[in-house]
C-alpha cells in the first residue's frame, strides 16, 4: 500500500490492447455519472486524485470515478521500450478501460499528461468523452526541454543532473514510491514529436481549462482555451504546475464545470 495514500483501495487490473496490465480503482456508486480520471506524468491514480481529495469531493457530488495508472505509472505495467508509448496507445488504453466497466460515455478529468491525452481522447471519442476537465494543459511538447540523458546517466551511475527542469522532473518522480524512472523516461522519448494539442483543431466538447496562476504554461494553457468552441478558463490561485491537483478551489471549480448543463457553460 503506498504511505502517501491512506485507505486507498486495491487496483483492479485490466488487460491493453497490447498485452500490458492496467490498474484502475473504482469509487461511487456504479450506477452515478462516470467521471474518467487520469493522472500526470510520474504521479498515480492515487497520489493524483485519491489523496487529494478528488475521489471524496467527486462522490459526494453524485459522480463515480474510474480512475486510471496509465502505462509506466503505478500499479500498471512499465515497459521500457519508447515504442510503448505513443499518444494513440495511451488513448487506446482509455478505450480499453471505458468497455472494460461498459461506461458508454463519461466526462474526463486529466491532469499534466493526463491532459494532454485527454484532449486527443475528446477528439477520437466525441462520442464517448461527453464534457472535459483539462488541468495544466500547454500547447506544443511540455517535456521537450527534459534532457533524458541526463536522467538516464543519474539512473546508471548516480551522475548529478546538471539542467534545472529535469533534475526537478527526476526529483519529483523520485519521491512517488513505485515509480520506474527507466519506464518514465522512456514514455518522454515515446512521446517525444507525437501528436500535440493543436489549437487549429480543438475537441467541440464543453472543456474547462485550469492552470495554475504560478505556473509558466498560464498563458500557453489560456491560449487554448481561447481556441476552443466551448471552452472555458480557469486560473488556479496561488498554485504551480506540480501543487495544482491539491487546490480545493480547483476541486470546486471542476466539479461545478462538469455538473452544468451542456448548453449552459
Amino acid at each position: 500500500m503506498n504511505s502517501l495514500v491512506p485507505d486507498a483501495p486495491r487496483a483492479q487490473k485490466i488487460m491493453s490492447s497490447d498485452g500490458l496490465q492496467l490498474a484502475t480503482y473504482d469509487f461511487g456508486d456504479a450506477d452515478a455519472p462516470t467521471v474518467l480520471a487520469v493522472h500526470g506524468f510520474a504521479s498515480s491514480a492515487l497520489v493524483n486524485w485519491h489523496a487529494t481529495g478528488w475521489t471524496r469531493d467527486l462522490t459526494r457530488a453524485g459522480y463515480r470515478v474510474i480512475a486510471l495508472d496509465q502505462r509506466g505509472h503505478g500499479e500498471s505495467d512499465k515497459p521500457h521500450a519508447p515504442s510503448a508509448y505513443s499518444m494513440e496507445q495511451l488513448v487506446a488504453d482509455l478505450v480499453v478501460v471505458m468497455d472494460t466497466y461498459l461506461i458508454d460515455e463519461a466526462v474526463y478529468a486529466g491532469y499534466s499528461l493526463g491532459a494532454r491525452v485527454g484532449w486527443q481522447a475528446a477528439l477520437d471519442l466525441p462520442g464517448r468523452i461527453t464534457r472535459a476537465v483539462l488541468g495544466g494543459i500547454p500547447d506544443g511538447q511540455p517535456l521537450t526541454r527534459l534532457r533524458t540523458n541526463e536522467a538516464r546517466a543519474f539512473i546508471e551511475t548516480g551522475a548529478e543532473v546538471e539542467d534545472r527542469i529535469t533534475r526537478a522532473y527526476v526529483t519529483m518522480a523520485s519521491a512517488i514510491p513505485g515509480n520506474d524512472l527507466e519506464a518514465l523516461m522512456s514514455l518522454v522519448d515515446g512521446m517525444r514529436d507525437g501528436i500535440q494539442p493543436d489549437p487549429s483543431h480543438p475537441p467541440l466538447q464543453p472543456v474547462l481549462f485550469a492552470t495554475g496562476s504560478d505556473d509558466a504554461i498560464l498563458e500557453r494553457s489560456r491560449s487554448l482555451s481561447e481556441a476552443t468552441p466551448n471552452g472555458v478558463f480557469y486560473e488556479i490561485p496561488g498554485r504551480n504546475h506540480f501543487n495544482a491537483p491539491t487546490s480545493r478551489h480547483f476541486r470546486t471549480a471542476a466539479i461545478e464545470f462538469l455538473r452544468a448543463r451542456t448548453d449552459g457553460i
